[in-house]
Order: C-alpha cells, then sequence, then structure tokens
C-alpha cells in the first residue's frame, strides 16, 4: 500500500451534515485538480490529504465541525477558474470570483462556499519550482 502526502499536511477532517451532497461536491473539484478519489464508504470518503465523514461515522467526533477554510494548490489560472466553475456547477456558492489576492504578487485564487458553508479555495501562487509533487508512504 502507498499513500501520498503533501510536506506540511497529514490530513484534514471535515464533519458533514449531508455526505452525498459533499461526494458530489468534492469529487467535481477533484476531477478538476486531477485528484482520484482514494476511497470511501456510505459514512466517509477521503481523497489525499482530506477525509470527510457523516457525524455518525466512527471516525468522527459525532458534532459538526463548523466553517473551515480549506485551500488546494492549482498548477496554473486556468486550473483556479475551472475549479470555481465545477464547483458551481456541483452546489457550491460564490465566496469571491477568480482574481489576483493582495497577499502576494501572482497570488491568483477563488473561493466557494461547500454545502455546509466551509470557505474553499483554489490558489495558483504564481511559476514556481517544486522539488517534488508529493512524499510517498510505502507499507
Amino acid at each position: 500500500m502507498e499513500l501520498y502526502r503533501g510536506r506540511l499536511i497529514d490530513h484534514l477532517h471535515l464533519v458533514v451534515r449531508d455526505i452525498e451532497a459533499s461526494r458530489r461536491f468534492y469529487s467535481s473539484l477533484f476531477e478538476v485538480l486531477g485528484i482520484p478519489i482514494g476511497g470511501g464508504a456510505e459514512d466517509h470518503f477521503w481523497a489525499d490529504e482530506l477525509f470527510v465523514s457523516t457525524p455518525d461515522s466512527r471516525s468522527a467526533q459525532g458534532v459538526l465541525t463548523g466553517r473551515h477554510h480549506l485551500a488546494f494548490q492549482a498548477k496554473d489560472r486556468a486550473m483556479v477558474d475551472a475549479f470555481y466553475q465545477a464547483g458551481l456547477a456541483a452546489g457550491g456558492k460564490d465566496n469571491g470570483a477568480p482574481g489576483e489576492r493582495p497577499y502576494h504578487p501572482g497570488y491568483y485564487a477563488c473561493f466557494l462556499l461547500d454545502p455546509d458553508g466551509n470557505n474553499i479555495e483554489a490558489v495558483f501562487h504564481g511559476p514556481a519550482k517544486r522539488n517534488a509533487d508529493a512524499v510517498v508512504v510505502s507499507f
């Protein structure tokens, strides 16, 4: 078995009210990003560092987690734009159309609210060199 992990965040867990609405929403966004759903069951699903479950899932603590902000990496501005359109088409709500942000030069992002009101971002930081796409953990 192999897991692919980023260098900073190990995983994020969202507890949601409607797992199927969230599954549709995130599956649509991940298709744009080229990230496959890693697995799941009736009460949960996961992709890379993100785990999403119902409140009654064994992995949840039984309460909704509230409003969170998740930022996904995009390879270019076109991917940010496609992410935004896919999210709107899958039931997300606009929380900031694609465009430059004042955080640093070249910061291009969009923001959507998922079905549970979490603030979901796609960001392209501008041209940069990466030393690796991911860290591979093998068992």
